[in-house]
């Protein structure tokens, strides 16, 4: 455990210092979410038929959902790009864990991602957007958030391990852009056509922002209950216990999964 912990905090520093020598993806990271959130609280959300201060209650937090989602596409990217660029077979060679590197790795995108989200955070606050359940609703939906994308990078790196080429996996990455749409995140499921709807709920990211709407006391009496109404599949009906069960069954099924592929390598 003591190597596995020394040299997956080594390969966390390698990403960190290679995400400094990037500060454009990093401006990136932090400014589309925040870009999200101004188009579809001003500008979409004015089409809307619930009243513009409601919605942005209910946006940032599926904002924040389909940020913690983007896991995949970053763990992908990572994954692919050093994979075929050499740098997984130069790890490979050295007397370390063999699931120090994607742990590494997967931990670097959740410092960078706990960063990237405070912008946000506070352009929300500035929109008028609160926490009504105080402090310790908002860490448990920060806790919450930061688990679910520790999963999906686990997921990401998986799949990375996985593609051809840096370029097919950045085209894949680019289509997970579709599955935030097919939730929650941006609006509510209750109005949609009965298969959608189901398929709508048991999108993870469903439960996930609709978790952290209902820890941050952003589920009222308006639109935004009809996430939790009744009727509703049973991650989103159960949104907490929803989202922890699809962490950890993501967490189970992908970290030994990258292990492997990672030991075996592109062979």
């Amino acid at each position: 455990m003591s190597t596995l912990l020394s040299d997956g905090g080594a390969v966390l520093t390698r990403q960190l210092q290679k995400a400094r020598h990037a500060p454009g993806l990093l401006i990136l990271t932090q400014t589309m979410p925040v870009t999200m959130l101004l188009f579809f609280g001003y500008v979409f959300g004015s089409a809307l038929a619930m009243p513009a201060s409601e919605y942005r209650q209910f946006l940032v937090p599926g904002l924040l959902a389909a940020t913690a989602a983007n896991g995949l596409m970053a763990g992908m990217f990572t994954a692919a790009q050093d994979a075929h660029r050499g740098v997984t077979d130069r790890f490979r060679t050295l007397p370390m864990s063999r699931s120090a590197v994607p742990l590494g790795q997967t931990a670097a995108d959740l410092v960078t991602t706990g960063v990237s989200m405070v912008p946000l955070i506070l352009v929300g606050l500035a929109m008028g957007w609160r926490a009504e359940n105080g402090l310790p609703g908002a860490l448990g939906a920060f806790g919450l958030l930061l688990l679910f994308r520790f999963a999906t990078a686990w997921v990401g790196t998986y799949l990375g391990l996985l593609s051809r080429s840096e370029e097919a996996a950045g085209q894949l990455g680019g289509a997970t852009f579709i599955l935030p749409l097919l939730s929650s995140a941006y609006l509510p499921t209750a109005g949609l056509p009965g298969w959608l709807r189901t398929a709508a709920e048991w999108n993870p990211i469903s439960a996930v922002a609709t978790a952290v709407r209902v820890l941050c006391g952003n589920i009222g009496g308006g639109a935004a209950a009809g996430e939790a109404a009744a009727g509703a599949a049973w991650p989103v009906a159960h949104p907490v216990a929803g989202a922890l069960l699809w962490s950890l069954v993501l967490l189970a099924l992908s970290v030994p999964a990258a292990t492997r592929r990672f030991a075996r390598g592109r062979g």
